[in-house]
C-alpha cells in the first residue's frame, strides 16, 4: 500500500502546541493517527518530507542562525532514560507506547525533546536503531549497535537491560576517579587563594613597617617584597595571560596532534598513569564484552570499542590490533603485538578464545581492572593528600619566614 506523509499541527490535551510529519495511507488515516498520540489535529498537509528529514532540516536551520543547540542528554539523564525505557518494555510495552509514556512529561527539557523525536519515528515505522542515529552527541556508537542487536535477535528488551548496566558501571567507573580528583583539587585551590592572599594584602604592610623601621632586609624577604609588588601592580595582567595560555592550551589539546600529546603525557605520569589505563583497560573489557553478548561480531565490536575509549593512544592500538586480525576471530595476539595492553589482560583473553567463552573472560577481565581502579584510586588520594597538605604548608611556612627574618635581625640588634 502507498504511504503517504502529512504534515500536522495539533493541540495536545493540556493545549500544548505540536508540530510534526506523520505517515499514513490518506489524510483521515493521518488523523486517526495523530489522535492516537493523543493529539488534537489542527491542520494536516500532505508533503514529502519524513520525520527524520524534516527534523534534522529543523535542526540545522536552528544551528545556523545560532538560536538553539541541539538537544543532548547528560550521562545521568541518559542513564536514567534507559532505564525507565527498559522497565516499561520489559512489562510488555511497545517500544512506541513506551516512549509516548515517557514523552507525556509536561517539563520542557532535552531528555523530554528527543524522548517526543524517538516516539514520533517509531510511530512512522522507524526503528529504534535508526531514530537514535538522529542524536550522535546523545546515544554513542555501542548505544545504537546494542539496539540493533536487540532488534535483530528479538531480545531488545534484555539489549537495554545490558545497555542500562554498561552505562551504570561506566558511571561508577567515573565517580571514582572524580571522587581521586575532588579533594586535591580543593585543597590546591584554598591553597592558592591564601598565598595569593597573602602577598597581596599582608606582605605590603610588612613592607611598609620595615622601611619605617629602617630595617636592613636580607635576601630571601626583598625577594618576597618584590615578587608581592609584581603581583599588585601587574597581578591581572597575569590572570589574563594565565587564562590566554589556558584557552590556548586547551585548543591544542583538541587538535589532533595535541590530543595525542597530551594522551601520552597522562600514560607517563606516575599515579595518574595508573587511573587512567586502569579506567580504560576496565572500560574496554566492559564495552566488548557487552557488545559479544548481544551478538555483535569482534570485528564490529573492536571498532565500536576503538571509538568509545577516551584515551587516543589506546584507542589507536585498538584499531591497529582490529586491521591485525586475520580469523576474525583470535585478538590476543593482534594486542599483544602493540605492547600497550599488559600481559595479564592478554592471557586471560587468550584463555576466553580457547576456551570459546570471550564473553565470559572479558567478565573476569572487567572484574579485575575495576578493582584494581579501586586500589589504585585509594592509594592516588591516600598520597596526594598529605602531599598537597605539605606543598602548601611550604609555601605558607616559606612566606612567614620571610616575613619574620627582619623582625629577628631586629631584635638582635635592640638587644646590643
Amino acid at each position: 500500500m502507498f504511504m503517504a506523509h502529512f504534515k500536522y499541527i495539533g493541540r495536545t490535551k493540556q493545549g500544548e502546541k505540536v508540530e510534526n510529519v506523520i505517515e499514513a495511507s490518506d489524510r483521515a488515516a493521518a488523523a486517526r493517527r495523530i489522535e492516537a498520540l493523543g493529539h488534537i489535529p489542527v491542520s494536516i498537509a500532505e508533503t514529502t518530507k519524513t520525520v527524520k528529514q524534516d527534523s534534522s532540516e529543523k535542526k540545522k536551520i536552528k544551528f545556523e542562525l545560532g538560536f538553539h543547540r541541539k538537544a543532548k542528554m547528560r550521562l545521568q539523564d541518559l542513564l536514567l532514560f534507559s532505564r525507565e525505557l527498559s522497565d516499561l518494555v520489559a512489562s510488555g510495552m511497545t517500544i512506541g507506547r513506551a516512549l509516548h509514556t515517557l514523552a507525556s512529561r509536561k517539563e520542557e527539557s532535552a531528555v523530554n525533546a528527543i524522548t517526543k523525536t524517538l516516539r514520533d519515528e517509531i510511530v512512522q515505522g522507524t526503528s529504534l536503531s535508526d531514530a537514535l542515529e538522529l542524536f550522535p552527541e546523545t546515544f554513542s556508537p555501542l548505544y545504537i549497535n546494542l539496539v540493533r542487536a536487540g532488534e535483530a535477535s528479538g531480545h531488545l528488551p534484555d539489549a537495554l537491560e545490558n545497555i542500562c548496566t554498561h552505562y551504570e558501571r561506566v558511571q561508577e567507573a567515573r565517580g571514582k576517579v572524580l571522587a581521586a580528583l575532588i579533594y586535591p583539587l580543593i585543597v590546591l585551590s584554598i591553597g592558592t587563594i591564601a598565598v595569593i592572599g597573602l602577598m597581596i594584602f599582608i606582605v605590603p604592610k610588612f613592607e611598609t613597617t620595615f622601611t619605617d623601621l629602617g630595617a636592613t632586609l636580607p635576601g630571601p624577604t626583598l625577594a618576597l617584597m618584590g615578587i608581592s609588588k609584581f603581583l599588585t601592580r601587574y597581578g591581572l595582567v597575569l590572570l589574563g595571560v594565565i587564562i590566554a595560555i589556558t584557552i590556548a592550551i586547551n585548543r591544542w589539546i583538541k587538535t589532533p596532534a595535541g590530543k595525542t600529546a597530551w594522551h601520552r603525557l597522562q600514560l607517563r605520569v606516575p599515579l595518574i598513569r595508573s587511573i587512567i589505563s586502569m579506567n580504560a583497560y576496565a572500560h574496554f573489557a566492559r564495552t566488548f564484552g557487552t557488545l559479544l553478548k548481544n551478538g555483535v561480531s569482534i570485528l564490529p565490536a573492536m571498532r565500536i570499542v576503538e571509538q568509545t575509549i577516551q584515551n587516543v593512544i589506546i584507542s589507536k592500538e585498538v584499531g591497529k590490533a582490529r586491521e591485525r586480525v586475520t580469523d576474525g576471530a583470535t585478538i590476543s595476539k593482534p594486542l599483544s603485538q602493540g605492547k600497550v595492553f599488559p600481559s595479564l589482560l592478554i592471557d586471560m583473553l587468550a584463555v576466553g578464545e580457547e576456551t570459546g567463552d570471550m564473553a565470559g573472560a572479558l567478565s573476569h577481565i572487567t572484574r579485575r581492572y575495576d578493582s584494581e581502579l579501586d586500589r589504585v584510586v585509594k592509594t592516588c588520594t591516600t598520597v596526594i593528600e598529605p602531599l598537597l597538605i605539605l606543598f602548601v604548608a611550604v609555601f605558607v611556612g616559606g612566606i612567614a619566614i620571610c616575613l619574620l627574618l627582619p623582625v629577628l635581625s631586629l631584635t638582635d640588634s635592640l638587644n646590643l
